[in-house]
């Protein structure tokens, strides 16, 4: 990626367009170092005691009698500024279309990976399930699809998505924002739907991705018409009268999404690790009792 020396701006950009960020002319700037002023994306915010800084005033910062740890850059939710800023969302995507390829190699993994209640498959046949001990169907469905239309609107959403919040949150906590954003999914769609109904899909997951984004993007003071936009064309979507997709998914990635998104943007720095840790560890608790709470209904 190319990029500016430190002490110039961006000469191309129009005077009465909008401020772009001096280390990325192609990214809109969302806020201003407090230390020089000059303006950053959320790729180059460093949160600071108060406001942001960019990364060469943190590097200036160093030799002052602090930790390694404390002068090295941040992301806004305190996680550390990568090289790759999309090397989780990458690997996601890899996973989700292995899992793909491996179907269309052997369409009979469908029934062994996806989410399912408490059913038999044939008459007479062995009960299957999350009731009958098989947890791994509440993760493994995460990453199954059937259809190529079906995939590729939820890694297009993934990679779209994906890329900024991995960047604004750092890899491990992108990593704990989808993983439970999913699981929330499954869990909601293991109590609310029939027991004999399966369901598969990254969709509980990628709709976490459009909460988180929602609140990062109001965070940042951005334009929430966009991201309102797509969240109502998605709920549209997600409750049309012809059926055939799990809403309890899809609501269920949504609220968790958001709920841990504001834990993670919004916790104090002094606190921010507590919150945070916090914020997943609640999340993971609702869902396991959920699923709890459903197993023992049905068994």
């Amino acid at each position: 990626m190319d990029q500016q020396p430190p002490g110039e701006q961006n000469a191309s950009a129009p005077v009465d367009g909008p401020v772009t960020c001096y280390r990325h002319p192609g990214r809109e700037a969302g806020v201003r170092c407090t230390r020089c002023d000059r303006p950053i994306c959320p790729d180059c915010m460093v949160s600071a005691s108060v406001g942001f800084q960019c990364p060469d005033c943190v590097r200036q910062e160093s030799g002052t009698g602090h930790s390694p740890a404390a002068s090295r850059p941040r992301t806004i939710a305190g996680g550390s500024v990568a090289a790759d800023p999309r090397l989780i969302t990458k690997i996601l995507l890899g996973i989700n279309i292995a899992v793909f390829v491996a179907v269309l190699a052997n369409s009979a993994l469908v029934n062994d990976l996806e989410l399912l209640g408490r059913a038999n498959f044939y008459y007479g046949g062995p009960l299957e399930g999350i009731a009958e001990g098989q947890w791994y169907r509440l993760v493994t469905s995460m990453f199954l699809h059937e259809a190529v239309w079906h995939i590729a609107f939820n890694m297009m959403g993934l990679w779209w998505l994906g890329g900024p919040l991995e960047a604004a949150l750092g890899r491990a906590r992108f990593l704990a924002l989808y993983m439970l954003s999913g699981l929330a999914g499954s869990a909601l769609t293991y109590w609310l739907a029939a027991p004999n109904q399966p369901s598969l899909g990254a969709s509980g997951a990628i709709f976490g991705l459009l909460g988180a984004t929602a609140v990062l993007m109001r965070r940042l003071n951005y334009d929430m018409r966009p991201v309102f936009a797509l969240l109502a064309i998605n709920l549209i979507i997600t409750f049309n009268p012809w059926g055939g997709i799990a809403w309890q998914a899809h609501v269920g990635g949504l609220v968790a999404g958001t709920l841990i998104a504001i834990g993670m943007v919004h916790a104090p720095r002094e606190r921010r690790n507590l919150v945070q840790y916090g914020t997943c560890a609640v999340a993971l608790v609702a869902v396991v009792l959920i699923v709890v709470l459903r197993t023992a209904s049905l068994t």
